[in-house]
């Protein structure tokens, strides 16, 4: 085995850009959720007038031009252009200029990203000209365009980014593997800079039709889309789709300090495990979700005692929320009724491999402005989910200095980060 002889160096963020369903760009974005904005709304990237399913979480009134001209948005994924303006906003924000970079500094800075169906939306498109006679129509690079790695090439060109360039796709834990994966990267001295984060837009008829088959889809709020996600509600009945993109600049604490940057916060400890139970559900006893919380406060170094907060995976559905509850209990004991906690997708929808990402752009409005963002929809709560998951109103005045991002994927899989406040 591998073995490294250094002492890991620790990691902070110092730049964060976001493309979201309530907002564009980190100040809105976090504006949005203390407000309890809903970004569901009926769908509008494609025609939904003979689905059972007509909403998601769409990323509304985007510049697509400012991204990519014409010739080149025909070429990509819809994720691109997503997450090249969450980059630029991300880069800027830690005070980077790569155009100044030397061959070294350009080498010494990676990218991994988290994407959960990557460019499915954009294969979809193209077969979709093939099998209907118009193969004029299809792009020459389909096939790379198509493949989840195409991604992070975009933006290691984007800046010139010679380092590593990674993509993880893991289901709705991959950008938070992604970002625990780059992180440890610069821990371990391969890399000094890293762009990391995630980016999803599942916004194509068939995708949501095979969301549909497999019942997860909720389809009883079509005529009143804000209400529709709505984790841990006794009338919860699915989830909603939703996209977006949220990067993140991670680097060293030394680093940061040296430049004078902002840090928005420490990444202190990461745990990962797998149910090996089912294709798309979890174990209901919630015993391995919880082993991924305890296995990231254990790798952070302290007691469930010292979570401030907790950003939970719910996603809306009958049987996740239930479990994600019993798992909460299993790992923090009766600490978890003391813990104030919230779900991001109540707002935002459930944006697939980028969840743990936008997961950490709400956390890191508790670490930075002490608000926790709201639960909204919770009006009646279940009787099986009786934790403080904040109701439909933010809370002011938080104490946060560690905080847990649960995540929670297909295949049983089970990931959480632990954050915490830059102290020293």
């Amino acid at each position: 085995m591998f073995q490294n002889k250094i002492k890991p160096r620790r990691v902070v963020i110092t730049g964060f850009g976001c493309v979201t369903p309530i907002g564009i760009g980190r100040e809105k974005f976090w504006e949005s959720l203390r407000s309890g904005a809903s970004g569901v709304r009926k769908i509008e990237n494609f025609d939904v007038s003979d689905l059972k399913v007509k909403i998601a979480a769409e990323v509304p009134d985007f510049d697509w031009e400012a991204e990519l001209n014409y010739k080149d948005r025909k070429h990509v994924p819809r994720t691109v252009p997503l997450a090249l303006r969450a980059a630029r906003e991300a880069m800027k924000d830690a005070g980077i200029e790569a155009e100044n970079f030397t061959l070294q500094e350009s080498q010494n800075f990676g990218v991994i990203l988290g994407t959960g169906g990557g460019g499915l939306a954009f294969t979809e498109k193209q077969y979709k000209y093939w099998f209907t006679g118009e193969e004029n129509k299809a792009s020459v690079y389909t096939i790379p365009a198509s493949t989840h790695g195409g991604l992070s090439s975009e933006l290691s060109m984007l800046f010139g980014l010679h380092g590593l360039s990674h993509i993880v796709s893991t289901g709705c834990t991959s950008s938070t593997d992604a970002i625990f994966y780059a992180a440890q990267h610069i821990a371990l001295g391969r890399q000094d800079f890293m762009l990391t984060g995630g980016v999803d837009a599942p916004m194509a008829r068939g995708i949501l039709e095979g969301f549909n088959l497999m019942t997860v889809l909720t389809d009883e709020w079509n005529d009143e889309p804000r209400r529709a996600s709505r984790p841990f509600s006794k009338n919860r009945s699915g989830i909603v789709l939703g996209e977006g993109a949220w990067i993140f600049v991670l680097e060293t604490l030394e680093s940061a300090v040296e430049r004078g940057a902002e840090i928005y916060a420490e990444i202190s400890g990461y745990g990962s495990t797998c149910d090996a139970y089912h294709r798309v559900r979890l174990e209901e006893n919630g015993v391995e979700p919880a082993r991924a919380m305890s296995l990231a406060m254990e790798d952070a170094g302290i007691s469930p005692e010292r979570i401030d907060y907790i950003n939970l995976h719910g996603t809306s559905t009958q049987l996740n929320d239930k479990i994600e509850t019993q798992a909460v209990k299993n790992a923090f004991g009766t600490h978890a009724y003391n813990i104030p906690m919230a779900a991001t997708k109540s707002q935002i929808g459930h944006p697939q491999g980028a969840s743990g990402a936008a997961g950490i752009g709400a956390t890191l409005l508790a670490l930075n402005k002490n608000i926790i963002a709201p639960t909204i929809n919770l009006d009646v709560a279940d009787e099986n989910c009786d934790l403080n998951y904040t109701p439909n109103k933010a809370k002011e005045n938080a104490r946060v200095n560690f905080s847990l991002c649960n995540c929670i994927g297909f295949g049983s899989k089970n990931s959480a980060l632990v954050l915490r406040k830059s102290l020293d």
